[in-house]
């Protein structure tokens, strides 16, 4: 290895790739559970699914080779050129794409399925701290602020149609990444308040979101000081906004969600008021959470041991080795294996903010800040939906579920960041 590989491998933070690979360790660990046969306990059988992960393990490690070897600037450059074939990408599957459980959001290139999502979460977090790092961007300039979240915008809605909401849910988390920059909080106080509504309008009617808001508006301007003065008609108008949104949720829930997106919402928010009703759905719809909680439920403290789960080995879980495997950490490893894991996703986290609050470069930081967004939505949600805790989305436990391109792309994205740290260290000496 070269002078300067040697330096990258001295500066690498270390510790963010040993809580890695610890990850990406325990989950290969679990996928193997998940799929271990009498007829096929071989560790390397690469036509098994544990076998496959073994292999886009191996690719993973080669990737970051290469992410390391080339120049921490290469990112930088290029990343408006990643936008753009990720969007091209994400445009042929209308065309060229391969449908598998009801979404078409791959490329079938025979020996492994592409999902091109995976790329455009990278690709979009470097766009994104290209434009922003950009000398003639200013964040308090409403058309910069625009253009910031059309670059985030323009891959999700690419996404939803396939259908795929869960991955494009995701890149709406990069909008924090702005706010870290000095997007006016006022944005994020709308963005709560249109999902506030839109949950009060499921769960109670139009009727009494505007009474509940009309009462509240009323007890305002009661206490409020005698001198500080209220601006009736901009008041008046976002009451009336607020209802014709809250006016508009049963249309989009009736007639834009599909029906399987309405029993979700039914379960999660409890709309369905038939018990038998409910019962049903949480046996069609919900049944891979309401399996996934017993499972780990019944790990207890310390589990029942590896490959000694028994509802793992019933198959009760459907894709226990993808967006599920977290339950097998809770059925084999109990309370024990799984607060390990969160502790390790936490510390990983923790970490990559200290990382990113030290940059010099405005780019690295910003890219570093897309690295968390992306992770955290990704982990918080995934353990949510196995716990019950947050409706069924469909999206992976990062470095964990099985999948060649999440776990290829979500290495890209964490070893990218770590190379411009490493960098930011040789720039110091």
């Amino acid at each position: 290895m070269s002078v300067s590989g040697k330096s990258v491998l001295k500066r690498l933070d270390w510790f963010s790739v040993l809580i890695y690979i610890a990850l990406v360790f325990i989950g290969w660990i679990n996928i193997y559970s998940s799929t271990f046969t009498d007829d096929n306990p071989s560790i390397f059988n690469f036509s098994s699914l544990h076998g496959k992960q073994l292999f886009f393990i191996g690719t993973s490690a080669l990737s970051i080779i290469i992410i390391l070897a080339l120049e921490a600037n290469f990112y930088e450059r290029f990343s408006s050129l990643f936008y753009i074939i990720s969007i091209v990408l994400l445009l042929g599957l209308f065309i060229f794409g391969k449908t598998i459980a009801g979404a078409t959001s791959w490329y079938d290139l025979g020996f492994f399925n592409l999902q091109p999502s995976e790329f455009a979460k990278v690709a979009t977090a470097l766009a994104l701290a290209k434009y922003l790092s950009d000398i003639q961007t200013d964040i308090k300039r409403q058309k910069d602020q625009m253009i910031a979240i059309l670059i985030i915008l323009i891959p999700a809605f690419l996404i939803i149609p396939q259908p795929d909401p869960g991955s494009a849910l995701v890149f709406f988390a990069l909008i924090f990444v702005i706010f870290r920059e000095g997007l006016p909080l006022y944005y994020l106080g709308i963005g709560f308040m249109v999902i506030l509504i839109f949950i009060l309008t499921l769960m109670f009617g139009t009727i009494w979101v505007a009474i509940i808001l009309g009462l509240l508006l009323a007890l305002f301007l009661l206490l409020k000081k005698p001198s500080f003065k209220v601006p009736i008609i901009p008041v008046a108008l976002i009451y009336v906004a607020i209802v014709l949104f809250s006016l508009s949720v049963n249309f989009v829930f009736n007639s834009v969600f599909e029906q399987r997106h309405r029993d979700r919402f039914s379960l999660w928010l409890r709309l369905e008021k038939d018990p038998k009703k409910l019962e049903e759905i949480r046996k069609d719809i919900g049944y891979n959470t309401y399996q996934s909680e017993k499972a780990i439920e019944s790990g207890g403290l310390s589990g029942k041991g590896f490959l000694e789960g028994t509802r793992t080995k019933g198959d009760f879980v459907p894709e226990q080795h993808t967006d599920y495997i977290f339950s097998t950490v809770g059925e084999e490893w109990g309370f024990m294996g799984t607060a390990t894991v969160v502790i390790l996703f936490t510390t990983l986290l923790l970490r990559l903010v200290y990382l990113s609050e030290r940059q010099k470069n405005d780019f690295s930081r910003m890219y570093g800040y897309g690295v968390i967004s992306i992770l955290f939505v990704h982990y918080f949600i995934n353990i949510g939906m196995v716990t019950g805790v947050l409706p069924t989305i469909g999206i992976p436990l990062p470095f964990f579920s099985y999948g060649g391109s999440g776990l290829l792309f979500f290495t890209a994205l964490l070893f990218i960041f770590l190379k411009l740290d490493a960098n930011r260290l040789n720039e110091l000496t």
